[in-house]
């Protein structure tokens, strides 16, 4: 049923999400000002290729608190009493926060009586959801892992110098909409999901349905080699008759094979296209050595392995694509 406000007011204001609430507010705002800075710089540099001394008086309008127009101002008190004001602030925000909000604490676990839906911290949801997507030892392991060791990579991989102490979009889009889509959309996307639709039983509920725990869902989910029917009955009669019980498993096992490679074919391509999309880009692409284009080709390629395996299960009702006796993805 939907129109339950009343529910959805509950779940914004539980202790626990406050933090989703407030990264609801304060997400957009620091991109909107991020980008807002960045479209300035881009406007500054374009004046500075063409005139550089109405770049200069241009450069000057934009810090009023640089009286002499230094290039360079000293540490002390520019930017120590900013984050003075800045410490004191947070400070009165953290203690009127902890005066009106109870601490998120329950009582005992009590193996009689569990939660429903018994979700993680809210940093761990978007680990949970994920469960929904992939095997555990996928989401929990693979994964969290990838994502720790490509942020480890990416300074050693992108060979663009410039945008290194400021803003600009001009000279960093490929990097700006990689992260937009790896953090924004999908990142946040899956702690909002999980605080807000995830309801009992782990089940999707739109924002103001009423999360009814009785509620069963009929949802098949299949495999894509029970889509096209693959049950090893041709490999059947190729093996001995003493292992012709494990067709099945292997006709999965070789059938999954070219799904996946022809994702990353594909995904490979466009990601490839992607980073060659401007000329801008491609004069970056060149400065690359070969060890550096596979692995940032590698790494977006996986990273859009988690959005299409989303629209599979969520639009397709697909589980796994490739099914082994070891693992399942």
């Amino acid at each position: 049923m939907l129109g339950n406000w009343h529910q959805l007011w509950e779940i914004a204001s539980s202790p626990d999400n406050v933090p989703i609430v407030g990264l609801l507010f304060l997400i957009p705002f620091y991109i909107w000002y991020a980008f807002r800075q960045a479209l300035a710089n881009d406007r500054l540099i374009e004046k500075l290729e063409a005139d550089p001394a109405a770049a200069k008086t241009a450069y000057r309008k934009t810090q009023p608190w640089n009286p002499k127009w230094e290039r360079e101002v000293h540490t002390w008190p520019y930017l120590m009493r900013i984050e003075f004001v800045a410490a004191i602030l947070v400070t009165v925000l953290l203690m009127v926060w902890s005066l009106t909000l109870n601490a998120p604490l329950e009582e005992p676990s009590n193996p009689n009586v569990t939660m429903n839906p018994a979700k993680a911290p809210w940093y761990f949801l978007g680990l949970q959801e994920m469960l929904v997507y992939f095997d555990p030892w996928m989401a929990g392991v693979v994964m969290p892992t990838l994502i720790i060791v490509g942020l480890m990579a990416v300074p050693y991989i992108d060979a663009n110098p410039l945008g290194n102490g400021y803003y600009t979009y001009r000279q960093r889009k490929f990097a700006i909409w990689t992260f937009c889509l790896g953090f924004l959309g999908l990142w946040v996307a899956m702690i909002v999901i999980g605080t807000f639709i995830r309801g009992p039983g782990w089940m999707w509920f739109w924002p103001t349905a009423t999360w009814d725990a009785e509620r069963v869902e009929f949802a098949v989910n299949r495999n894509v080699d029970q889509i096209f029917g693959i049950n090893g009955a041709w490999l059947r009669h190729l093996m001995p008759a003493s292992s012709a019980d494990y067709a099945p498993i292997l006709a999965r096992t070789i059938f999954g094979i070219f799904p996946i490679v022809l994702y990353f074919l594909l995904a490979g391509y466009a990601a490839y296209r992607a980073m060659n999309a401007t000329e801008f880009a491609r004069k970056i692409f060149r400065r690359m050595t070969l060890l550096q284009i596979i692995t940032t080709d590698v790494f977006l390629v996986l990273m859009l392995a988690l959005p299409v395996k989303i629209l599979l299960r969520l639009v397709f009702r697909v589980k796994y694509i490739w099914v082994t006796p070891w693992f399942s993805i």
